[in-house]
C-alpha cells in the first residue's frame, strides 16, 4: 500500500491549487490527486465561463470578499507567467430602473470595501467603453474583470505539479476510509491527511469523516448560448444588476478568452448531481434524495426557490432567453444565437436545517482530513489565494 502525506480527492481547480499551495510551502511533500474521471477539470472547473471576477458582489465579512480581488490578480499573474490566454476586456453592470440604481450603489460600496477597482459611469461613458451597451442613467464599470480558458489553466497546473513530483491517479473513485487508509475503486492508499475537493460529492466525502452533517448538495444546471454571427457586436462582459439575496448573477453577456460572445447561464435545478443530460451520472437513489429536498424547497418557496424554478424553466424558450440579454444592449441579432455550449453543474451547498443556499465558501476539518464543502463561484477566480488560506490554516496552521 502506497503512503502519501496528502491524498487530494478531486482534480478540479481547487484540488490542483491545493497541491500547488502545499508544494509552495513544502516542496518535498508527497501528494497524490485522485479523480474518478479520466483527466483533470471534467466538471465545474472545465465547464465554467472562465470569467475572472473582480470582487464587488460579496459582503465584506465573507471569504469570497476576502479572496476575490487578490485571487483575480493571482490568476492573471499565473496566466501571464505560463503564457496562457487572457482577455482583459472589463465588465459593465447595467441598471434597468431607479431601484437598480440603488443596487449599483450597494455594489460600489461592497467593491470599495473589498478593495476592488470599480466606479460608476454615466450612460455616455458606458457607451464609450461598450458602444452597444444599454443602461438606465448609470452603470458600474469593472476594468479588472477578465477571462481565461479554464481547461488551459488546469492543464498548465497539472503539468507544473507533475514536474514537482505530484502523482495523478485517474479513473479512481473514493469509496471510504478506515482510519488513515483510503479505500478507492483502484485499491487502497494511506494518507497522512486527506483533502476533500470533490465538488458535487464533497458533502458525501465530508460526512464519511463526520463533517458537513448539516449540509447537502443541490445541483443547478447552467447553459450558455453562443452568438455565432460575429465576435464584434459586444466587446466586453455585460451583466444585469443581480438579486443580491441569492448567489446567481442572472443572464449576462460573457466575452470569452477567444473573443466569442455568449449569453447565460441558466440556473435550472437539476435532478441528480451530474445531470448534464438524460443519462450521464444517473443514480436513482441520488435522484430521490435531490428531488426530496427540491420538493420541500418548492412547496415552502424557501429563498424563492419556486419562483426561481419557474423563471429558469422559461429560459428553455430560446426567444425568452435571448430577450433577457437583448435588454442590455442597443442591438443584437437574435438569429445570431445558434449554439448551446456544454452544460455545467453548480455544486451548490444547502443548509438542511434552515433550507437556505450557502452563499460563502465552507471549509471544515481536523488533522486527519480537510473538506472544501462549498467552492462555488467565484471559486475559480479565488483558487490560488483560497487554497493558500486553507493550507495555511488547516494543514500547516
Amino acid at each position: 500500500m502506497k503512503k502519501y502525506e496528502f491524498v487530494i480527492v478531486g482534480c478540479g481547480i481547487i484540488g490542483l491549487t491545493m497541491a500547488y499551495a502545499i508544494k509552495s510551502r513544502r516542496l518535498n511533500a508527497s501528494i497524490v490527486i485522485i479523480d474518478k474521471e479520466f483527466q483533470e477539470a471534467q466538471h465545474a472547473s472545465g465547464r465554467n465561463s472562465g470569467v475572472l471576477h473582480a470582487g464587488f458582489y460579496y459582503t465584506a465579512d465573507s471569504l469570497k470578499a476576502k479572496f476575490t480581488v487578490e485571487g483575480n490578480r493571482a490568476m492573471k499573474a499565473y496566466a501571464r507567467s505560463r503564457g496562457l490566454k487572457l482577455n482583459e476586456c472589463g465588465k459593465l453592470v447595467v441598471a434597468a430602473n431607479e431601484y437598480e440604481l440603488g443596487q449599483l450603489d450597494e455594489l460600489l460600496r461592497r467593491g470599495k470595501r473589498n478593495g476592488a477597482n470599480v466606479r460608476l459611469v454615466d450612460e455616455q461613458e458606458a457607451r464609450d467603453l461598450e458602444p452597444n451597451v444599454r443602461t438606465y442613467k448609470r452603470a458600474l464599470y469593472s476594468p479588472a474583470t477578465a477571462s481565461v480558458d479554464p481547461k488551459e489553466v488546469c492543464k498548465a497546473l497539472k503539468e507544473d505539479l507533475v514536474g514537482q513530483g505530484v502523482m495523478f491517479v485517474y479513473d479512481t473513485k473514493y469509496l471510504g476510509h478506515q482510519g488513515s487508509v483510503i479505500q478507492t475503486s483502484q485499491g487502497e492508499l494511506e494518507a497522512g491527511q486527506l483533502i476533500n475537493c470533490a465538488g458535487l460529492y464533497a458533502d458525501q466525502v465530508a460526512q464519511d469523516f463526520g463533517f458537513g452533517q448539516k449540509y447537502t448538495m443541490i445541483p443547478f444546471k447552467g447553459l450558455y448560448l453562443k452568438y455565432t454571427k460575429n465576435k464584434t457586436d459586444v466587446k466586453m462582459h455585460i451583466y444585469p444588476v443581480p438579486n443580491l439575496k441569492n448567489p446567481f448573477l442572472g443572464v449576462h453577456f460573457t466575452k470569452t478568452v477567444g473573443g466569442d460572445i455568449k449569453i447565460g447561464p441558466t440556473a435550472t435545478p437539476a435532478f441528480w448531481r451530474e445531470n448534464y443530460d438524460f443519462h450521464t451520472g444517473f443514480n436513482p437513489g441520488e435522484m430521490v434524495e435531490v428531488l426530496r429536498f427540491e420538493t420541500e424547497l418548492f412547496l415552502k418557496n424557501a429563498f424563492g426557490f419556486r419562483t426561481l424554478a419557474f423563471e429558469e424553466i422559461r429560459k428553455y424558450n430560446k426567444s425568452y432567453f435571448v430577450a433577457l440579454a437583448q435588454a442590455m444592449v442597443q442591438s443584437i441579432d437574435p438569429k445570431g444565437f445558434t449554439q448551446w455550449t456544454a452544460p455545467g453543474i453548480r455544486a451548490q451547498l444547502l443548509d438542511k436545517q434552515t433550507l437556505s443556499l450557502v452563499q460563502d465558501f465552507v471549509v471544515e476539518g481536523d488533522q486527519n482530513s480537510v473538506h472544501v464543502l462549498n467552492a462555488v463561484s467565484p471559486a475559480f477566480t479565488c483558487a490560488f489565494v483560497f487554497s493558500r488560506y486553507v493550507v495555511d490554516r488547516y494543514i500547516f496552521g
